[in-house]
């Protein structure tokens, strides 16, 4: 399906930040979207979805959902020049304006239907087990710990993690009102830790930590963090705009530092600030309206200037009901901020933004 608008965009990445950025400009630009899958996994949705797989289908969005007006290339970009992006599938494609939004590397299927089907085979593996083992203490494992105890109550769960407290991207006053909910739950929870997965397969049951203690669980979850998406753009025109983290430097605009047309947005930019879904919409809107006014010939003294995020504003699912949340004065827990997150994780909210029906 052909775009509107003369001036070439390329998006490189279907996340949360390219995907709303890429619905937003589909009728201002010839619109191109490059992603390896073909939708859009709406991730703080994802450990809700190996307890209740049934939620995964509001979730995960085609890219066509939403993109009417557009190219979708389903591929990985490989290179890129000053003109054009390569592709693993080995197209050229050219572009007068780009946005990289790769996020982090996970390698999840193609398909709506094959994801579908592997948080199916993840509820399978919670369901059949009586003892998990979940390690990492940082958001992921510990949403996938509240999720687990709420729905699963009878299972006995351990949490390991090799940081000193739960939740070090956040203050201590919600690691510890954190600690004390899961242990409310029943979760046993082992900081200072790490655990050695090669110790042992799914088969044999018997995990060793770092202490040399032995933890018996039928199956295990790796929550740690996964890796930014960049390595690759330390082969292109861009390998020099690479800071020491492989996050890309932006200018005010979200402009990649030194480029005129090429901008960044994301958790992929090195924006002193914590990365979360929220902020990358924010990245995403910002863009936009600078790649409209500069395709409508605006002077680039007008361009849209993005203010980080200063405000230490977090929040973690603990369950269906309950969550723990930091503000810049004050840090609360329990049924009021799980109000605010945890019953449907922000699904609607965001599939309405994406023009959809919640």
């Amino acid at each position: 399906m052909e775009s509107g608008g003369g001036r070439r965009v390329v998006v490189i990445g279907g996340g949360i930040a390219g995907s709303l950025l890429a619905k937003t400009i589909q009728f201002n630009a010839d619109l191109t979207l490059i992603d390896p899958k073909e939708y859009l996994e709406l991730t703080w949705a994802n450990l809700r979805n190996m307890v209740e797989p049934s939620f995964a289908d509001r979730s995960l969005i085609n890219h066509r959902d939403y993109l009417t007006n557009g190219r979708i290339v389903t591929s990985a970009a490989i290179n890129i020049t000053d003109k054009e992006v390569l592709t693993a599938d080995g197209r050229h494609i050219v572009y007068d304006y780009l946005v990289i939004a790769t996020g982090h590397t996970d390698p999840v299927p193609i398909t709506k239907a094959e994801r579908l089907h592997q948080y199916d085979a993840e509820n399978q593996k919670i369901q059949s087990a009586q003892s998990i083992l979940i390690v990492g203490g940082g958001p992921t494992g510990v949403e996938l710990a509240g999720e687990i105890a709420t729905d699963f109550p009878g299972k006995n769960v351990t949490l390991v993690h090799k940081g000193t407290r739960l939740l070090e991207f956040i203050g201590t006053k919600a690691s510890d009102k954190t600690l004390g909910w899961l242990r409310s739950k029943k979760v046993e929870v082992k900081l200072e830790q790490a655990v050695d997965l090669n110790s042992t397969s799914d088969g044999s049951q018997v995990y060793r930590t770092s202490t040399g203690e032995s933890i018996k669980a039928d199956c295990h979850f790796l929550c740690v963090a996964k890796p930014l998406a960049t390595t690759w753009l330390s082969e292109t025109i861009l390998k020099a705009n690479l800071d020491k983290d492989g996050r890309l430097m932006v200018d005010e605009h979200l402009r990649v530092k030194g480029r005129s047309n090429i901008f960044a947005i994301g958790d992929i930019t090195d924006i002193p600030e914590l990365k979360q879904g929220y902020l990358a919409h924010k990245h995403a809107l910002v863009v936009a309206k600078n790649l409209k006014l500069l395709m409508d010939g605006g002077k680039e003294s007008k361009m849209a200037k993005y203010e980080p995020s200063s405000s230490a504003i977090a929040m973690v699912s603990l369950g269906r009901k309950d969550a723990v949340a930091q503000f810049p004065f004050t840090t609360v827990s329990g049924r009021i901020p799980g109000l605010l997150k945890s019953g449907d994780l922000f699904v609607g909210r965001t599939r309405k933004l994406m023009g959809l029906q919640p």
